[in-house]
C-alpha cells in the first residue's frame, strides 16, 4: 500500500471514529429541547443516551469480528450508510419510541464503524514508529468528536432546532459513505471464519440487558424491573463466556486473558469508561445546576478537557519510544485522576475558570491514554484479528462508560430536581469516586505490566542455550 493510500485510510477510518463520538454525545445539550419536542418523560429522557450505548455495546465485539473474517470496508461502509438512514429517522421522528428506536440504531451503525477502524488502521501501517502516529491520530479523533459533539448540538438547536441535530448528522454520515467508497481497500483475514451465532446472541443480550438495567437503576435499584434485567444480563455473559469456551471458532478467543498485554487493554478501557466518560459525559449536566450556566457555555467548558485531550494523543507517539504500552496506559489513568482531584470542592459561587485547571490536566491524560488504548487494541490481538481486539477493547470501555454514568447519575443526583447546593455536592462526591476509579485502573494496569515482564524473561531464560556441561548430564 502506497504511503498516499494509507494516509486515505487512515483519515477514513479517523473521520468514521470522529462521527461515532458526534453521535454519542449530541443528546448532552440538546436533551431538554428534544424531550419538550417530543413529549419525553423522565425515563425516556434517560434512554435518549443510553439507547446508543446499548447498541454500541452489545454488537461491538461481533462487528469487529465480521469484520476480519467477511471485509473490514463492507462493514465499515454498512456502518456509515446505516448512521445516515439512523440519523435521518431520528431527525423526523414523530413520536419518543421512534426517536429512541432509532437512537438504538445509531449505536449498531457505531459500532460497524468503530471496531474496523483500528483493524483498516492496522492493516495499512503494519507496525513502526508510522503505525504509532496512525493510532495517536485514531486517539486524537476520540477527543475530537467528544470536543465538537456537545457544542456542535448546542449551535444547531439554538438556529435551527433539535431536529436539525440529527439531519446534518445525517449530511455528515452521507460524505463518510462517499470518503470510505473511494479512499478505503478491501481487507480480512486470509482464512475466514464461521459466524459464532450463540457467542454474538448470548453476548449481544446480555450487554443490552445489563445497559439497560444500569439505565433504568437511575431511578431506583431496588425495582423489579431493574433487579431481572441486571440478573438476565449477568446470567447471559456468564453464558457467553460458556459458549466461548466450547467454540471451535469464538468471536472472542478467551486464552487472549492469559496475556497480559490483551488484559491490560480491555481492562484499561474498561475503568477509562467507568472513570473518565462516565464522568465527563455527566458533567455539563451538572455544571448547569450547580453554576447555573447555559448548555452552550456547559459544552465549552467540557471542550477545555476534550480539546487538550486531542493535542495530547497527537504528541503521545513520542512516549512510544521511551515506555511500553501498558505503562503510558498506567501514566494516562494517573494523570487523569490528578486532574481529577483538581476538581474537588465545586461550589455553587464558584466561576466555570476555577476547573480549567483540573480540566486540562485530565484532558492531557485522556489523550495519552487515548492514544495507548489504541496501540494496545492492536498490538495485544494478532495481527489478522485486528478488528475483533478493537471490538473487544471498545465493547469494554463502553460498557465502563455505562456503569460509569449510572453511578455519576446517582451520585450527581440527575435523576430528579435538586438545588445548585445539592448538584454542587453531588458533583464532587462522583468526582471523588472518578478519582478513585483511575488509581484503582492504573493499580491495575502496574499489575499486568509486571506480569508481562515476568513472562518476558521467563521466556527469555527458556530461550537461551544451555551449557554443554548442562547438557551431557
Amino acid at each position: 500500500m502506497t504511503a498516499r493510500r494509507s494516509r486515505s485510510v487512515l483519515a477514513t477510518a479517523a473521520y468514521g471514529t470522529f462521527l461515532v463520538l458526534v453521535a454519542y454525545t449530541v443528546p448532552m445539550t440538546t436533551l431538554t429541547p428534544t424531550a419538550v419536542g417530543l413529549h419525553a418523560g423522565p425515563t425516556a429522557q434517560t434512554w435518549v443516551l443510553t439507547g446508543t450505548l446499548v447498541g454500541l455495546s452489545a454488537l461491538l465485539l461481533a462487528a469487529g469480528s465480521l469484520a476480519d473474517d467477511r471485509g473490514r470496508k463492507r462493514v465499515f461502509t454498512a456502518g456509515a450508510v446505516l448512521l445516515v438512514l439512523s440519523s435521518a429517522v431520528a431527525a423526523a421522528a414523530p413520536t419518543v419510541a421512534v426517536f429512541l428506536a432509532a437512537r438504538v440504531v445509531q449505536g449498531a451503525a457505531s459500532a460497524a464503524l468503530l471496531a474496523p477502524s483500528l483493524g483498516l488502521i492496522g492493516e495499512a501501517y503494519p507496525g513502526g514508529p508510522a503505525r504509532v502516529r496512525a493510532l495517536g491520530v485514531w486517539g486524537a479523533a476520540v477527543g475530537l468528536g467528544i470536543a465538537v459533539g456537545p457544542v456542535y448540538a448546542a449551535l444547531a438547536e439554538q438556529w435551527l432546532g433539535w431536529r436539525a441535530v440529527y439531519w446534518g448528522l445525517a449530511a455528515l454520515a452521507a460524505l463518510l459513505v462517499v470518503v470510505a467508497v473511494a479512499g478505503l481497500d478491501e481487507s480480512r483475514a486470509a482464512t475466514p471464519r464461521r459466524i459464532d451465532l450463540p457467542g454474538v446472541l448470548t453476548l449481544g443480550n446480555g450487554t443490552a440487558a445489563l445497559i439497560a438495567g444500569l439505565a433504568e437503576g437511575r431511578y431506583g435499584w431496588g425495582r423489579p424491573i431493574v433487579l431481572v434485567l441486571l440478573a438476565v444480563g449477568i446470567l447471559l455473559l456468564v453464558a457467553f463466556a460458556f459458549v466461548e469456551a466450547h467454540t471451535a471458532e469464538p468471536i472472542l478467543d478467551l486464552r487472549l486473558f492469559r496475556d497480559p498485554g490483551f488484559v491490560a487493554a480491555t481492562g484499561g478501557a474498561l475503568f477509562t469508561g467507568l472513570a473518565i466518560v462516565g464522568l465527563m459525559s455527566c458533567l455539563p449536566s451538572a455544571l448547569q445546576r450547580a453554576l447555573g450556566l447555559s448548555s452552550l457555555a456547559a459544552s465549552g467548558v467540557l471542550a477545555i478537557w476534550s480539546g487538550l485531550s486531542v493535542a495530547a494523543a497527537l504528541q503521545a507517539r513520542r512516549l512510544a519510544d521511551r515506555i511500553g504500552g501498558i505503562a503510558q496506559l498506567a501514566i494516562g489513568l494517573l494523570i487523569c485522576g490528578v486532574g481529577e482531584v483538581a476538581l474537588l470542592g465545586l461550589r455553587p459561587d464558584d466561576s466555570w475558570l476555577r476547573l480549567v485547571p483540573g480540566l486540562a490536566v485530565a484532558g492531557v491524560g485522556s489523550g495519552i491514554l487515548n492514544a495507548a488504548l489504541g496501540r494496545l487494541a492492536v498490538t495485544s490481538v494478532p495481527a489478522h484479528r485486528a478488528a475483533m481486539g478493537s471490538g473487544a477493547n471498545n465493547t469494554a470501555r463502553y460498557l465502563g462508560s455505562s456503569l460509569g454514568v449510572a453511578v455519576t447519575v446517582t451520585l450527581m443526583g440527575l435523576g430528579g430536581p435538586a438545588t445548585a447546593r445539592a448538584a454542587a455536592d453531588g458533583t464532587n462526591h462522583a468526582v471523588l469516586a472518578a478519582t478513585a476509579l483511575c488509581a484503582l485502573g492504573a493499580a491495575g494496569a502496574l499489575v499486568a505490566r509486571a506480569a508481562q515482564r515476568r513472562g518476558r524473561a521467563r521466556a527469555a531464560a527458556e530461550a537461551e542455550p544451555q551449557p554443554a556441561v548442562e547438557l551431557l548430564r
